[in-house]
């Protein structure tokens, strides 16, 4: 055995992952999903939640590490691929590159637009690599502390989980809530943990399980954006155009705006490890502090260089900070976490600090799926940069009957049922209402994630104390969640009462 074989058989999982990645089928896999992602990110209206969610289907029965790997990719090509659009048709492909367009599009319109997307290119890559550097050093730390945690500890931190996502993730504190409890009590129908019982079933068969989460995540992530989709589908923009211009950069490019690379991808990935805030605000958090910290700031928002390097390198850093509590301790922080967190459900793992001595393989994959992904987009996207500028162009009506027939055979095929079906319309439906009132999906989908999760624990809970809920407060580390969930929940009580008695002393 050579020495490096032989290390990798002291960490336990790394090898297993190291051979599932390095296989031909692997890589094929992370390519193959890196470039759905960037594709899927660059037409505007469909977005890397929606492919997921539209492709986690087919990754059912197949083996997880390849499943989760192709995940991963697309989630990394997705979020880089929004700059696309974002750059030469001002209209971001994702949300997390509404700030690129502030600076790219009007590089592209002074005619400098194959610049403006090496220089998104290199900032993506950077960001990526950077977040993944912290997704490997801090998850087994954290990790460790959370594997010592008991059945109230785990259901507090479930419950201040959902909190931090009521109240950092959308503007109306009100409407989140209602959003994350909405999510609690429509994963309640099917067997009570607790006593073995159904309930709420409504004497429907179907029900005994519950909604299956797969139809639920395709309803609201998919249906619910043809839906939206459909309302706009006259809308159109005129593009431009790519031309012969070069898009590759040097070495004193990377050495010019090193400073601003470093400073975003940390400022990006601490932002994702936070629950509830998303990429979107880690480009802007990164976008406000270079042009705070720059000698020339008036030039931001006019095709300032620094603007879309800052933009790009800390959204895609997000992912990996995204990643950290999602690994360590089962808290997705976003929606496409709380999908990825379903795609583990799905495939049988739990995920959390369980999962590093469970499935330590699944862990390493997830990390190497990431690395390799991060390399496969930024050469992707530099040497197909012309081809996928093209993407542009491709019109909406044909893409929307093509992806609701994926929609209606992912969630037939998850049980042969076509009650399935229906609940995929359903929540697709109530998706669109849902947004259409400014009400987040994010609390929703974690809710109803998490809300069985926390029932469980607590149900366990109250089985070791005889009953008792009094451990939600006498065990020290419950007691801290709950706290801080207490105080993240008055804080903006707190902030509405004083601004209005600034507004009454003036």
């Amino acid at each position: 055995m050579t020495p490096s074989l032989s290390l990798l058989a002291t960490v336990p999982g790394l090898e297993t992952a190291v051979s599932v990645l390095a296989s031909p089928t692997g890589i094929v896999v992370v390519v193959l999903g890196t470039a759905l992602g960037i594709f899927v990110g660059a037409v505007p209206g469909l977005t890397g939640t929606m492919l997921i969610a539209l492709v986690l289907p087919l990754t059912y029965g197949a083996d997880p590490l390849l499943s989760m790997a192709f995940l991963i990719s697309i989630y990394v090509g997705a979020v880089s691929g929004g700059m696309i659009t974002a750059t030469l048709l001002r209209m971001p492909g994702t949300p997390a590159s509404i700030i690129t367009t502030l600076d790219g599009y009007p590089m592209a319109q002074q005619g400098k637009p194959g610049r403006a997307l090496g220089l998104g290119v290199m900032a993506s890559l950077v960001g990526g690599m950077v977040s993944w550097a912290f997704l490997v050093l801090l998850t087994s730390p954290i990790a460790r502390l959370s594997s010592k945690f008991g059945f109230f500890e785990y259901f507090s931190l479930v419950m201040m989980a959902l909190v931090l996502i009521a109240t950092i993730g959308g503007k109306s504190l009100s409407k989140s809530l209602f959003s994350g409890f909405l999510g609690i009590f429509l994963a309640m129908p099917g067997i009570n943990v607790a006593t073995g019982q159904t309930r709420l079933t409504f004497d429907i068969t179907e029900l005994n399980d519950g909604f299956q989460l797969l139809p639920v995540l395709i309803g609201l992530f998919a249906v619910n954006q043809i839906l939206r989709d459909i309302t706009n589908i006259e809308q159109k923009t005129t593009p431009i155009e790519l031309g012969n211009e070069s898009v590759f950069l040097s070495l004193r490019d990377i050495g010019k705006h090193g400073v601003n690379l470093i400073r975003s991808s940390i400022i990006g990935t601490w932002i994702g490890i936070l629950p509830g805030i998303g990429a979107n605000i880690g480009s802007v958090t990164a976008y406000s502090v270079s042009k705070s910290l720059s000698k020339t700031p008036e030039k931001y928002g006019t095709g300032h260089e620094d603007g879309v390097v800052a933009s790009e390198a800390a959204n895609n850093a997000t992912i990996g900070g995204a990643l950290i509590p999602l690994i360590a301790m089962g808290l997705p922080g976003s929606v496409v976490e709380a999908v990825l967190l379903g795609a583990l459900v799905i495939h049988g793992l739990q995920p959390g600090p369980r999962l590093f001595s469970e499935s330590p393989d699944m862990v390493y994959t997830i990390m190497g799926a990431m690395l390799i992904a991060n390399i496969v987009m930024a050469a992707t996207m530099l040497l197909s940069m012309r081809l996928l500028a093209k993407v542009v162009h491709v019109p909406r009506p044909y893409l929307l009957p093509v992806i609701l027939c994926f929609c209606v055979i992912g969630s037939f095929a998850l049980s042969n049922r076509l009650f399935d079906v229906w609940v995929m319309l359903g929540f697709g439906v109530l998706g669109f209402l849902l947004e259409s009132c400014r009400i987040p999906l994010a609390p929703f989908i974690i809710g109803f994630v998490l809300g069985p999760i926390a029932e469980e624990n607590l149900s366990l809970g109250l089985q070791s104390s005889n009953g008792s809920f009094l451990p939600i407060i006498t065990q020290p580390l419950s007691l801290v969640f709950i706290v801080i969930a207490i105080i993240m929940l008055l804080v903006p009580h707190l902030k509405s009462r004083m601004s209005a008695k600034q507004e009454a002393t003036e």
